[in-house]
């Protein structure tokens, strides 16, 4: 075989490797993407969202129920609306009414929702982006000092 053509073996060879490769990291990032929402904006979907999703906002007072040893439901709002979360596991420790929350799971229901993961801000000064611009956006923010 000539020098010329095992250049350009090589050269399809790569090419399809290098596609491949693209390929598969194109899919593994569909695979893993998560999409955030805020009460409001899950109310005004018309078609609700499949798959793992992030809502966040407050948790509302008084919408802490214990519903066995490891479970309880809460309200998740931003101000405007509020949705139903339901979570089994272990809370954060900064978990609490009025706090800042991200859950992550699935819609189950109108105005529900299946929690497979709760996050809460470490400390005073932190909160999701996406948090804090849907608590801007109803007026309900407030800028620490």
């Amino acid at each position: 075989m000539k020098p010329k053509h095992q250049r350009l073996i090589f050269i399809a060879f790569s090419m399809i490797f290098m596609v491949a490769a693209v390929l598969l990291t194109m899919q593994a990032f569909r695979e893993n993407l998560v999409f955030f929402y805020s009460p409001s904006d899950l109310s005004q979907l018309s078609e609700k969202p499949s798959g793992l999703i992030r809502i966040g906002g407050l948790v509302e007072a008084g919408s802490i129920n214990k519903l066995n040893e490891d479970s309880l439901s809460f309200s998740v709002t931003d101000g405007q609306d509020s949705i139903q979360v339901e979570y089994t596991g272990l809370l954060p420790t900064l978990f609490r009414e009025g706090q800042g929350v991200v859950a992550e799971g699935n819609i189950t229901g109108i105005k529900h929702f299946t929690a497979s993961r709760i996050l809460t801000k470490h400390d005073e000064n932190y909160m999701p982006k996406e948090v804090v611009d849907s608590l801007k956006k109803t007026g309900r923010w407030q800028e620490s000092r």
